[in-house]
């Protein structure tokens, strides 16, 4: 009875986590190997990007699909979107593995059994071609460039972290100003550069560090920043801002114990590794830390908007009101941990989301099938 336990122990972190759906998939004729989890759809369909990473483990995997779609589901609701939070991973069998049509093709196909509850999109491993591959098989996708539409949503994700830099900056009671500020820099890929270039253009001083060697080189070459060696740790630097813009899981005890920065606000998702004890601890340290599904939630404001039918002018204004959500968020913290003040904030939106949804639905008592 070897398999039992690992179900067992599936079904009990979803009831940990509170998820509706995990589903497993494997396609025989691609290999590929894919999870998608449905968190909540108290609020509407659920938008939440496709991951490609070469897990250590389908451990891994599955705590990475879990935790993310959590966040997926505080972070439309904490936006004021009519969305649920979902997240998909595909398993890579190695890291160099290159993506085809045919496995993007497979992966549609499953999105697909969802039938629209699930709605993927661009993530890490990820690209528009991708999704417009994925989109041959399904309409339930966003992120593709001619197949389906949204393209590219980093623009939008790195503009809502320098907009929640500027709620930061403001509640720390300083000056809403770049100019005079070193900003450090984890990971300067699709987020990360662009956040790069707006620092830059903002006159901030920017440090940047990456495991993708070319990657760093380029945001040193074409946007002045500064490249740490590989003897120096990005994360005992003293500098005025921390924007953890990689993977996640990169502040935990450790970490926050060596942090020499005044306020955390970066693009990644599930930056903290123990959201309670490690919230707690930069609270402590008196770190400002901007909850990430607060600060990265440009880029699916962006595919939301335009998937519920919003206009341009919409769009960049639930943009633009980041910086309010942020503001509102840390007000709320009242000097303890901004993400469980985050996680509160997104709770309560869901509460009255799910509240307004059973009252339109409830008709008038009479049987009539009406809405009133």
């Amino acid at each position: 009875t070897p398999r039992f336990p690992v179900v067992m122990n599936v079904l009990e972190e979803m009831q940990s986590y509170g998820h509706e759906r995990v589903a497993f998939h494997h396609d025989a004729k691609t290999g590929l190997k894919a999870i998608i989890a449905i968190h909540s759809t108290a609020l509407g369909n659920a938008l939440g990007g496709t991951r490609r990473w070469a897990y250590a483990s389908e451990n891994d995997a599955l705590f990475d699909v879990l935790r993310l779609s959590e966040g997926m589901t505080y972070k439309a609701a904490a936006s004021g979107l009519a969305m649920g939070g979902a997240k998909s991973v595909i398993i890579m069998p190695n890291a160099g593995h290159q993506p085809t049509e045919a496995e993007a093709r497979a992966m549609g196909r499953f999105v697909d059994t969802f039938a629209g509850r699930y709605i993927a999109a661009e993530d890490v491993g990820v690209s528009p071609q991708y999704c417009d591959w994925m989109a041959l098989e399904t309409k339930h996708v966003m992120g593709g460039n001619t197949v389906s539409h949204g393209g590219d949503p980093s623009p939008f994700t790195a503009l809502g972290c320098f907009n929640s830099m500027k709620a930061c900056l403001a509640h720390t009671g300083r000056k809403v100003d770049f100019s005079n500020l070193t900003v450090a820099i984890q990971g300067c890929g699709a987020t990360g550069f662009k956040l790069a270039k707006l620092l830059r253009q903002a006159g901030a001083a920017v440090l940047v560090t990456d495991v993708h060697v070319p990657t760093m080189k380029r945001a040193v070459e074409e946007l002045g920043c500064v490249a740490l060696g590989n003897d120096k740790n990005l994360f005992e630097e003293k500098v005025d801002i921390l924007a953890p813009c990689a993977l996640g899981g990169v502040l935990d005890a450790k970490t926050i114990a060596g942090l020499k920065c005044q306020i955390v606000c970066g693009t990644a998702n599930n930056q903290l590794r123990n959201p309670n004890e490690d919230g707690e601890a930069l609270a402590k340290r008196g770190i400002l830390y901007s909850p990430d599904f607060v600060a990265n939630a440009g880029g699916l404001i962006r595919l939301a908007g335009l998937y519920l039918g919003m206009t341009e002018a919409e769009i960049d204004h639930k943009i633009t009101e980041i910086e309010h959500t942020t503001a509102a968020v840390l007000a709320q913290s009242g000097g303890g941990s901004t993400g469980a003040a985050a996680i509160a904030f997104a709770k309560a939106k869901i509460a009255a989301g799910a509240a307004k949804k059973q009252m339109a639905g409830a008709g008038c008592g009479a049987g009539c099938g009406c809405k009133a």
